[in-house]
């Protein structure tokens, strides 16, 4: 099967590297130093079990260079998708299918939905439509990503823990398609599971992360910190019921309760979310597509989002500051030989 990964950060790197080690035709887009790393040495993919696995496969900047492909994997952040989505049809035939891999609420969420709020856009995801207008929502692939990872250095992937990733079609179907994908995963593996509502599955996920995530931006905690502090922990509890309440709205049930999410992610210790490792590398964070979807279905049901629309508004402030300054934010530990020292005394 010829697979393009599109975007080769620590999940495209992941996914990437196992299927080209388990003999799949594998072509990153890329760039930079990343780019230059995997022309060079591969993709280097170091398991939660320090297991290492080296991968050759091809490389290229432009989409174009690429050639027509199987399945394309999407592996760009949100935010991201809208810069390339014109791209995305140098690397499709007739019958390719694109695996979307973007954390939160899915600029498609309404497409092939059913019910009253069909074809329905999701601004925050899809501002102007351009990613709808660029899509063929027939080629797509819901997915949902469970695992965490963390791109170490250019061409190298550290998997803190996990191998799911739910597959669904957009309308519930059990399609050939879908089971070839799924069968490579698996062939490669991971766990790849074909859900028939793929939906509630992203509500699952986006169930922690439109918490976790802000309140660890803000906070520099990790997600053991913050879940161990009560009153971040209480704040996420309500963050997540009323997301709750709004995804009730569009006929979605949680198959599992708020304290297990909960515990789900206590269970992965010390690791820094996506959002707070893009803050302190002065990247963009996923804010829109992880809390601000929210806040829009919220208003598109009638849902009050309170203690959601106060944390969106506070890191939405935090990620215009760090623009504007062209900044970056991490706290530094003090050694406890600089912290014993006296301060000097200013000069007169």
């Amino acid at each position: 099967m010829k697979i393009a990964v599109v975007g080769a950060g620590a999940i495209g790197g992941y996914v990437g590297g196992w299927l080209a080690a388990a003999g799949e035709e594998v072509t990153f887009i890329a760039r930079g130093a990343n780019l230059d790393a995997i022309r060079r040495n591969g993709i280097r993919v170091i398991g939660e079990d320090g297991k290492e696995t080296v991968a050759r496969a091809s490389a290229c900047e432009k989409t174009v260079d690429a050639g027509r492909q199987d399945v394309v994997i999407l592996a760009v952040k949100a935010h991201q998708v809208g810069a390339i989505a014109r791209d995305i049809a140098a690397l499709c035939h007739d019958e390719t299918a694109i695996v979307t891999m973007q954390n939160g609420i899915p600029w498609w969420y309404f497409q092939k939905h059913g019910g009253a709020y069909e074809g329905t856009p999701v601004r925050a995801a899809d501002p102007d439509g351009s990613i709808a207008g660029a899509i063929d929502p027939n080629r797509l692939v819901g997915s949902v990503v469970y695992p965490a990872a963390t791109l170490e250095s250019p061409g190298v992937v550290h998997v803190v823990e996990g191998k799911r990733f739910a597959l669904g079609e957009l309308d519930g179907a059990t399609t050939p398609r879908i089971q070839a994908i799924s069968a490579a995963f698996a062939r490669a593996g991971f766990k790849a599971p074909v859900i028939a509502d793929i939906r509630s599955e992203i509500w699952l996920k986006l169930w922690g992360n439109l918490s976790f995530n802000p309140i660890s931006a803000l906070t520099h905690a990790t997600l053991l910190g913050l879940l161990q502090f009560p009153l971040t922990r209480e704040l996420s509890i309500e963050m997540m019921r009323e997301a709750e309440a709004v995804a009730n709205k569009l006929g979605i049930t949680f198959r599992v309760g708020i304290e297990k999410r909960i515990a789900g992610a206590e269970k992965v210790g010390e690791h820094k979310t996506s959002m707070l490792q893009d803050v302190e590398a002065g990247r963009p964070m996923e804010i829109e597509a992880l809390v601000g979807s929210v806040v829009e279905l919220g208003r598109l049901t009638g849902t009050p989002t309170p203690h959601i629309d106060a944390v969106y508004a506070l890191v939405s402030l935090l990620a215009n500051q760090l623009s504007a300054s062209g900044g970056k934010l991490s706290i530094e530990r003090h050694s406890p030989s600089a912290a014993s020292r006296p301060a000097l005394a200013p000069s007169t």
